[in-house]
């Protein structure tokens, strides 16, 4: 029994182990507020991903519908009206002007990103 909590002596009390150090690091100090670094980035990735997304989208509301694939696809296929009114120029107009508001919007939010301090 080489255990220091037992001791050969009868009536003596046992004595108590040492308490364990506890190392601590900066990251788990401070593990429920994340640095302002990491918030700053994912504030930067997200307009990057909106500013994309919505150029992306843009682009094909723009281009798509002037293009045959816009009717001639098999969900319109069994819809005859509503491929009609799919393929008429004024539906196309208004896809492609909510193409162009769609990149304004995602430009408008690129040029007028700011980072708070």
């Amino acid at each position: 029994m080489n255990d220091p909590t037992f001791s050969s002596a009868p009536g003596k009390a046992p004595e108590p182990a040492p308490p364990a150090e506890i190392h601590t690091t900066v990251l788990d100090s401070n593990q429920d507020a994340p640095p302002r670094a990491i918030h700053l980035w994912m504030h930067r990735i997200s307009v990057f991903l909106f500013v994309l997304i919505s150029a992306v989208a843009g682009v094909l509301l723009i281009i798509l519908p002037w293009t045959p694939e816009w009717t001639d696809n098999y969900l319109l296929l069994s819809f005859p009206s509503l491929r009609i009114m799919v393929s008429s120029g004024f539906f196309r107009g208004i896809c492609s002007g909510l193409g162009l508001l769609d990149i304004w919007i995602g430009f408008w939010e690129a040029l007028h990103y700011h980072e708070h301090s």
